[in-house]
C-alpha cells in the first residue's frame, strides 16, 4: 500500500472518530442523569483514545496492523434512528451511537471489499473490526437499559 493511500485512509478514520467524540460530548451535555452523563463522557474519552491510536499509525507500516474481530449481534440494526434533540431519551442517544458505529463499520467493510490491494484490505477490515467492537459494547449497554431483568 502506498504511504499516501494509508495516510488518506487513516485521516478518514480519524475524522470519523472526531465526529463520534463530538457526538458523545454533545449527548453528555444534554442528559441530566449523572450515570448517563458519565457513560457518554466515557464513550467520548474512548473515541478520543481511538483518534490518538489512529494518529500514531500515521508513521507506521500499515501491513503490521492487527485487531481482534468483535461479534456483531445486530441488536440496533433494525431500530429506527431517532432525531438528535435536547429532549431525547437516553435510549435514543444510545440508538444514535449504535447507528454511527454501524455506519462506520459498514463503510470500512465496503472499502475492504472493493480494495484490490491486500494490505489495504487488511487495514479496512481491521478498522471495521474496531467499529464492530464499539457497536457491540453500545448494544450491550442498550439491551441492559431497554430490557432490564425483573425478578
Amino acid at each position: 500500500m502506498k504511504t499516501d493511500d494509508a495516510k488518506k485512509i487513516l485521516s478518514l478514520a480519524i475524522d470519523r472518530e472526531v465526529e463520534a467524540y463530538t457526538f458523545y460530548r454533545s449527548v453528555s451535555d444534554k442528559v441530566k442523569d449523572p450515570a448517563l452523563k458519565s457513560l457518554f463522557n466515557e464513550l467520548a474519552g474512548e473515541e478520543k483514545k481511538h483518534r490518538e491510536f489512529l494518529q500514531a499509525f500515521l508513521s507506521r507500516d500499515v501491513s503490521k496492523f492487527h485487531f481482534d474481530a468483535g461479534k456483531d449481534y445486530k441488536v440496533g440494526d433494525a431500530l429506527p434512528t431517532p432525531a438528535l434533540s435536547v429532549g431525547m431519551k437516553p435510549l435514543e442517544g444510545l440508538v444514535i451511537a449504535i447507528k454511527k458505529e454501524l455506519e462506520a463499520m459498514q463503510m470500512y467493510t465496503q472499502l475492504a471489499s472493493h480494495s484490490t490491494d491486500v494490505e489495504q484490505q487488511l487495514l479496512f477490515s481491521q478498522l471495521a473490526n474496531m467499529e464492530r467492537a464499539h457497536k457491540a459494547r453500545l448494544e450491550d449497554i442498550y439491551t441492559n437499559m431497554a430490557f432490564p431483568e425483573a425478578w
